[in-house]
């Protein structure tokens, strides 16, 4: 695309972000430390205004505005936490912002985008097909399109990022970053690489949207036909030009996750370091948890990209993630319908020290017999081993139990 950028262009930025940005922590959790049996620093994006690293390079970009560009206004197409940023960067800078986001946006960051003062509509399936309603929208209105990665400026501001892990970690041995479009890696991959070149920048993507692994393994831009996945901050389906030639010139690897990965890290997240956190912000960890990239590789530094996770996909999160670490436990059975039956199995529940949090009693299921009846009962657990003595147990005393996924 001929444009380029510097490691001066990212100290500059990091100049003009004072005040605007906070430096956010960069802290490491003894659990997880343990777990993986290595030592692992968190830089938490999360905490940033706005939720996400996003402020960084949206300011960077609109604080070169000019008069005129500033009376037009600014357009931008997001998934939800560029949107925030451009939003929130709007108003610091004194222009207006329309932001086109996709129908499945998170309800959360939507909201959030119109609590910053910007204009939102909803248009297509994914962040592409927003994004070229945005280009068009721009050229029809005379709007500056602010671009969610593929911008020197934007890639120069989030590069700020790197520039704070190196002050505060100089001795860092690899950098773990979400990589969507890729401006995030390539501003945090360029101003380390620039200043420490035996840093190891290792990027990580979701199965479901993976396009810039797969651009990286053919040696130019290939689109995903189609990008599935909860890591919403990272589901993009074209790489850009320039962050992916940045990402050939300075990133190291390229590695992908799973949604039972990223599930997991948010989990762990949530109940041990009290922090909540997107799917983006999660794939870090989680391709330390699946092994996708080896703690053996030092003194570990990972980019939590941002923590506008929606509410309704985070309790669907810790419901399936209590189930699969064993704390939950959702078994059916059938019984005679007759009383008693419901408070003596219950009572057997009772007995092994699990404790109730729902209970379904159905006579009307038309496969089984108008003597019997149908429960669902879900309850807590301790762990696979307590699982296991309870489904014994009912078994034992003739129950036929079967569990719920």
């Amino acid at each position: 695309m001929g444009e380029s950028v510097s490691l001066e262009d990212v100290r500059r930025a990091q100049q003009a972000l004072q005040g605007v940005t906070f430096t956010t922590p960069l802290q490491e959790s003894g659990y997880i430390n343990d777990l993986l049996g290595g030592r692992v620093f968190f830089k938490l994006e999360n905490l940033q205004r706005a939720g996400s690293f996003k402020l960084r390079g949206a300011y960077n970009r609109l604080r070169r505005l000019t008069a005129d560009e500033l009376r037009r206004g600014v357009v931008a197409a997001s998934a939800g936490n560029h949107a925030q940023g451009v939003a929130l960067a709007a108003g610091l800078v004194g222009t207006t912002a329309l932001i086109f986001m996709p129908l499945g946006a998170s309800m959360t960051k939507i909201e959030a985008t119109r609590g910053y003062g910007a204009e939102v509509r909803l248009f297509g399936d994914t962040f592409d097909d927003a994004y070229r309603k945005a280009l068009e929208t721009a050229q029809e209105t005379g709007r500056v399109m602010i671009p969610a990665f593929d911008d020197p400026d934007i890639v120069a501001g989030q590069g700020t990022v790197g520039l704070e892990i190196l002050d505060e970690r100089p001795n860092v041995d690899a950098i773990l970053v979400p990589v969507g479009g890729g401006g995030l890696i390539a501003g945090i991959a360029l101003a380390v690489k620039e200043r420490h070149p035996g840093v190891k920048i290792i990027g990580v993507q979701a199965q479901g949207a993976a396009a810039m692994v797969m651009s990286r393994q053919a040696g130019e831009i290939q689109p995903a036909l189609s990008v599935r996945t909860i890591a919403d901050g990272i589901a993009v389906k074209r790489p850009g030009d320039l962050t992916f030639s940045l990402i050939q010139q300075y990133v190291d690897e390229l590695v992908t996750v799973t949604e039972h990965d990223i599930s997991r890290a948010i989990l762990i997240f949530l109940e041990r370091s009290k922090l909540v956190v997107e799917g983006a912000g999660a794939v870090g960890l989680a391709a330390l948890l699946s092994g996708a990239v080896p703690v053996s590789l030092g003194t570990i530094g990972t980019v939590v990209s941002g923590g506008n996770i929606d509410v309704t996909l985070l309790n669907r999160i810790i419901e399936k993630g209590l189930v699969e670490e064993g704390r939950q436990l959702h078994i059916k059975t059938v019984v005679g319908d007759r009383p008693g039956q419901l408070s003596r199995l219950l009572a057997h529940i009772a007995l092994l020290q699990a404790n109730v949090i729902r209970v379904e009693h159905e006579r009307w299921n038309p496969r089984i017999s108008p003597a019997e009846v149908s429960i669902e009962v879900v309850v807590e657990t301790r762990n696979q081993q307590h699982i296991e003595e309870i489904l014994d147990t009912l078994r034992n005393d003739g129950y036929v139990v079967v569990v719920q996924q």
